[in-house]
């Protein structure tokens, strides 16, 4: 192996350093099956000699499809060490996008949880012929049993087979053109967010945490600073306010991460609050959606000075700016609109058309440098070229910096959505909306919504003499692309502004509906 003389590391050097430390101590649990540092060592040991069973070695890559379990870890863990890149799947997208991404990141291996997905796995390949094997974690009449292999497993050593700048984590993200494309994170860029996470993030001294969002997404990439600070995960099946607050007050849990729509939920869930001690949280983390402020202030007179926002995006994760807990500080309730101050290790500008940085107080495109950036958009070099025009990774947010430093974003440069901790592209639900034979054309844009912290609505317009009405509208989008996708609200115009190049016009259509406000978002 090539030695890293800039001593950036991999991933495989934090999970066996942790592995190492942390022993007997309980490290994560489903519900179901629960695995101490030594117990979840062994796992990866043994997922190691598993996947090497099945042809896979450094370089090839895997896709998961699951729920929130113990053992997609030890298998993303496994797959950290032998340098395998892996490829997360979002549970609730649509069947279109799950065959675009294990096609697209050439995935020797489709890894999926059979109660959930078996029918979902069935589909993928008959429409993906290129993709190796489809394996279950658990009996399957369609699939080898991925689990029973890892259980009959002699544990390999736990080697770290990988290097600085191998592709760790291939990230699907949305796109203008309606099909996603593969955001390419080194171990590099991860240990980065490990350590800024670990270093600037104000944890409790062991933290205990509850994960609700999927272990696919933001939830899941946590759980590296977890392991490093010797930490346990509880994983939850999705959002259930009652469970939630039931299994913090049993568990003592103290530190979660949710995006602001569950937030909201929990604050509006007074009743149910009543019920529980939830006295143990020292740190509610959020981000992936705007948050209001009034709700912000709502919710740190119920749980105290716990809040801390992230501002990241898929190609520079987590990281880029923190809003600790400390700087939510009711004396300055301008603060409480920011997304912070810039990760010690990132070189945060604010930069105009020219990438000429921009005074304070004045608006311009967020962009970044530094060993959190991603290696570019997977075999999409024109695409890579774009985004790091002039040498910065260009984020598509514009914002402002005060003379302090915190930054606040007042708009973004694309169009996209994020709608309860989602992120959705305009285009992928107007081309939805365009193939049904009734309409014309069709816009899509994100209103201010107090629950979604955006509201994705439509305005369509009808071909002559056709009709449909809006709930077959909004059942074909969650058909072809997903229920977060699906209008909440669809509107039909005689006509839909255009630009002078004959393009939709999405700045008309929100302008009344953000009049007065900015559009931050975390």
């Amino acid at each position: 192996m090539i030695a890293d003389p800039a001593g950036r590391g991999t991933l495989g050097r934090v999970i066996i350093s942790a592995l190492a430390r942390f022993g007997d101590r309980e490290m994560i649990s489903d519900g179901t099956q629960s695995l101490s540092y030594r117990d979840l060592g062994d796992r990866i040991g043994k997922a190691i000699t598993a996947l090497r069973e099945l042809g896979l070695k450094r370089g090839d890559g895997i896709a998961m499809l699951t729920a929130n379990r113990a053992e997609p870890w030890a298998i993303l863990c496994a797959a950290n060490l032998m340098g395998v890149r892996y490829t997360p799947m979002h549970p609730l997208a649509a069947e279109d996008d799950h065959v675009h991404i294990v096609a697209d990141s050439l995935a020797n291996i489709l890894i999926v949880d059979p109660g959930k997905f078996a029918e979902r796995a069935q589909a993928i390949r008959d429409r993906a012929p290129s993709l190796g094997a489809i394996v279950a974690m658990g009996p399957c009449d369609a699939f080898d049993d991925l689990s029973a292999r890892i259980d009959a497993a002699a544990p390999a050593p736990l080697t770290d087979e990988a290097e600085s700048e191998d592709i760790a984590w291939l990230v699907y993200t949305g796109g203008t053109t309606g099909r996603s494309k593969g955001v390419m994170l080194s171990h590099r860029s991860i240990v980065a967010m490990n350590q800024n996470i670990t270093a600037e993030w104000e944890w409790p001294a062991l933290p205990r945490y509850a994960m609700v969002t999927p272990i696919s997404h933001a939830g899941g990439i946590n759980l590296y600073p977890i392991m490093h600070q010797g930490g346990y995960a509880r994983l939850l099946q999705g959002w259930d306010t009652s469970i939630f607050c039931a299994t913090v007050e049993r568990e003592k849990l103290n530190a979660t991460f949710l995006v602001p729509t569950l937030i909201n939920t929990l604050i509006d869930a007074a009743d149910i609050r009543a019920r529980h001690d939830l006295s143990s949280l020292e740190i509610i983390i959020y981000g992936a959606a705007p948050m209001s402020p009034d709700r912000l202030r709502e919710g740190i007179s119920i749980f105290g000075p716990v809040f801390l926002q992230l501002y990241g995006q898929s190609e520079c994760p987590q990281t880029m700016t923190t809003l600790r807990k400390a700087d939510h500080d009711l004396s300055k309730p301008e603060r409480l609109g920011s997304c912070g101050l810039a990760a010690p290790m990132m070189d945060i500008r604010l930069l105009d058309a020219q990438l000429n940085e921009v005074a304070s107080g004045e608006p311009g495109e967020i962009c970044a440098r530094g060993p959190l950036v991603m290696s570019g958009y997977w075999q999409q070099p024109e695409m890579t070229e774009q985004a790091f025009a002039g040498g910065w990774l260009h984020t598509g947010d514009v914002g402002v910096r005060d003379a302090d430093g915190y930054i606040t974003i007042v708009d973004r440069t694309k169009d996209m959505i994020i709608s309860g901790g989602f992120n959705i592209y305009p285009r992928e639900v107007e081309d939805a909306l365009m193939s049904h034979p009734a309409i014309a054309l069709a816009a899509v844009i994100g209103v201010p919504d107090a629950k979604w912290g955006e509201a994705v609505t439509a305005f369509v317009t009808l071909r002559a003499g056709a009709s449909v009405d809006a709930t077959t509208l909004q059942q074909l989008v969650k058909d072809k692309r997903g229920g977060p996708w699906a209008p909440k609200s669809v509107e039909f115009v005689a006509e839909l502004p255009l630009t002078g190049l004959g393009k939709l016009d999405r700045k008309t259509l929100r302008a009344p509906y953000w009049e007065g406000r900015s559009r931050a978002v975390s």
